[in-house]
């Protein structure tokens, strides 16, 4: 039992909140790259991927292992991001600051669907079994390379003030 949960409703709260997370991250990071601000949307997107990376937490293993490295990580780049915009207000610097806190956490989200991906999947399963094989590596590569793109996309675009 996970907070009075089984394990299995508590793994399925925790795959929803992070699904909600990713879909409203892709549509705030929609709305960054539009010099949109989506107030609703970004608290949305903020709180579910906070809940993800602590929800994360609860899970038992043997150790610290990659995936609670990425919560933290996570966690701080979240904790940075909610700083940004609802402490300095995207004054100055807090805006760019913003966007890579909150792409960051974004990416972060999709490199561990894309691994659960390739964990649970049987067809990416047999792809790569290990994750150290190329189609893992590509996948995650092209992860990477089309969150920088966008991220650097997002921080030249989102004014939210000259909208």
């Amino acid at each position: 039992m996970i907070l009075g949960m089984s394990v299995a409703n508590f793994t399925l709260f925790h795959v929803i909140l992070s699904l909600i997370g990713i879909v409203t991250g892709i549509i705030v990071l929609r709305g960054m790259i539009a010099a949109s601000r989506m107030a609703g949307w970004t608290a949305i997107f903020l709180v579910t991927t906070i809940l993800t990376s602590v929800t994360g937490y609860f899970f038992e293993t043997a150790s610290f292992d990659p995936a609670k490295v990425v919560g933290v990580i996570s966690l701080v780049a979240l904790a940075v991001a909610v700083v940004a915009l609802y402490v300095s207000h995207l004054a100055g610097a807090w805006r760019w600051i913003y966007v890579v806190g909150a792409v960051l956490a974004l990416y972060l989200n999709c490199f561990v669907l894309v691994a659960q991906g390739f964990q649970k999947v049987s067809f990416l399963q047999a792809l790569a079994p290990t994750q150290s094989e190329p189609p893992f590596k590509i996948a995650q590569g092209l992860v990477l390379v089309l969150f920088i793109v966008l991220g650097v996309i997002a921080t030249k675009r989102f004014h939210p003030e000259r909208a």
